[in-house]
């Protein structure tokens, strides 16, 4: 199961109706106060990528929330001294050590460069996320606010052609074709969508 991040924050709908957002913490214990009486099935979603997820809402509160901390891990403080030896890298800056295969004229002209191949890729990485990062940040904003629509209004009317406008980033028409949905739906679904860029 993958790790979630301290920083996601949640949001859980009751039907259309949304009940609660942040932390996922805060998210699960609201949602196991509701869970025992549901007029309608209740639907959590990472806001980060708009995908419905599930909670083991099982037991007490203290047990679902050391299950919780499993997937969130506690943000690490810089201050905290390492519980066991440090191994080699600079673990402090947060290195992690992957394979990358590249072809020998690339090894041949990352190794041409000051500071090796490491500092290279690193220089290489954050041009390429400056350079595309408010793009990059627009296409994740999108396909989140699109998986949450497809899950919550993909049976509403002009769900096709409010795609549509979605992913043309017609924002005007987007919003007029959604305008008389479920307005908890709705306002999530722009929030999802346009909020770095309101």
């Amino acid at each position: 199961m993958a790790m979630i991040s301290m920083q996601r924050t949640f949001t859980a709908f009751q039907g259309p109706r949304r009940l609660v957002s942040g932390p996922a913490g805060e998210v699960a214990l609201v949602v196991k106060r509701v869970a025992p009486r549901p007029e309608e099935a209740i639907v959590i979603f990472e806001d980060a990528t708009g995908r419905s997820i599930d909670f083991d809402l099982r037991g007490g509160d203290r047990e679902v929330l050391a299950r919780l901390a499993k997937l969130v891990p506690p943000p690490v403080e810089e201050s905290t001294p390492p519980s066991e030896p440090r191994g080699r890298g600079r673990p402090k800056l947060g290195v992690v050590a992957r394979e990358v295969t590249l072809l020998p004229r690339h090894w041949e002209w990352l190794g041409a460069q000051p500071g090796g191949a490491s500092v290279a890729l690193r220089k290489l990485v954050d041009e390429a996320r400056r350079a595309s990062g408010d793009k990059d940040r627009e296409r994740q904003a999108r396909d989140a606010a699109y998986h949450f629509m497809s899950t919550m209004a993909g049976n509403l009317p002009r769900f096709e052609e409010a795609s549509r406008a979605l992913f043309a980033d017609d924002r005007r028409r987007f919003t007029a074709l959604i305008a008389d949905w479920p307005a908890d739906i709705r306002d999530h679904i722009v929030k999802l969508a346009y909020s770095d860029r309101a």
